[in-house]
């Protein structure tokens, strides 16, 4: 009953993290829902971003997090959606685009403006430092594919403003085995036809794919008919189901007055399909020679 709300605060959350020196830092990836995890911090008295206080989130306890990660792993951020309303987050960030592994990062300094040192960065409840040092340890870090995580365990320690207070907390993450990416396959088939009526040519093929998906079909044919190039573009449009291959045809309509006869076309097919676990795009890939017939 509280998730809308969440999620809208969560949001309002992510977006902040880096701007309260001015800037906007960019998200590394969609936040994906944490499963199962905890994020505990406190701070010692006179400590900015925590007043003294201690903090403690799980799901167990009806709090929302997520994380996100980079493509190359390098940069972990875990958000946290109170149940009661608080909103934090931390990132962690190892130097240049080398991946979070195990091990202790010294010498951290305010994500994202570390430049090639490690970063580090606990901010939220409208409160972030300006400047910061600090220290994080890596206990755990298991990735899978497109920057999902699913296992990360860490410490931090931060000093804000170069003062001697400090918060200091830990996270842990735990997520089920990355679900597989989406797989497209695409194939022409190597024969096709030929209007002599209209001049278009029809080309078809199958395309797979192993999680449902509205696959759409874009490419080019072309023909040099007595020294003259003719080209056309076609698209379609299929939806692919796993285990079965789903077929597509397409017409491509000449380009100018010179129709496409019979004899061989090269074929140049782009396939599109929306992974739905990783929320993007997938693209494959082709260029066949097809023989067409007149029609």
């Amino acid at each position: 009953m509280h998730k809308s709300w969440r999620r809208a605060a969560l949001a309002a959350g992510l977006t902040l993290t880096g701007a309260l020196g001015g800037l906007v830092a960019a998200a590394p990836a969609q936040a994906q829902p944490v499963t199962s995890g905890s994020v505990t911090f406190g701070g010692d008295p006179g400590d900015y971003i925590t007043g003294g206080r201690s903090y403690a989130y799980s799901v167990a306890d009806g709090d929302q997090l997520t994380t996100s990660a980079s493509a190359d792993t390098s940069h972990v951020s875990v958000g946290v959606n109170g149940y009661q309303g608080d909103w934090w987050s931390v990132d962690f960030d190892a130097p240049g685009s080398t991946p979070l592994a195990p091990g202790t990062y010294q010498n951290a300094t305010r994500y994202p403006f570390n430049g090639a040192g490690p970063g580090l960065s606990l901010d939220g409840n409208g409160r972030g430092c300006n400047e910061l040092t600090g220290t994080f340890t890596v206990l755990n870090a298991v990735f899978g594919p497109n920057g999902y995580v699913q296992t990360f365990d860490a410490t931090f320690e931060q000093h804000c403003e170069g003062g001697t207070a400090a918060a200091r907390g830990e996270v842990h993450i735990a997520n089920p085995p990355a679900p597989a990416p989406l797989d497209l396959a695409l194939a022409v088939a190597t024969d096709g036809t030929a209007s002599s009526v209209s001049g278009k040519a029809v080309v078809h093929g199958t395309v797979t794919c192993n999680q449902p998906t509205s696959v759409s079909l874009n490419g080019t044919v072309t023909e040099i008919v007595k020294k003259t190039i003719v080209r056309g573009d076609f698209s379609t449009r299929v939806n692919c189901v796993p285990g079965t291959p789903a077929a597509w045809t397409a017409t491509a309509v000449p380009i100018g007055t010179v129709p496409f006869v019979k004899g061989r076309v090269e074929v140049d097919t782009r396939a599109q399909g929306y992974d739905s676990e990783y929320d993007k795009y997938v693209e494959v890939n082709d260029t066949t020679v097809v023989k067409l017939v007149k029609s």
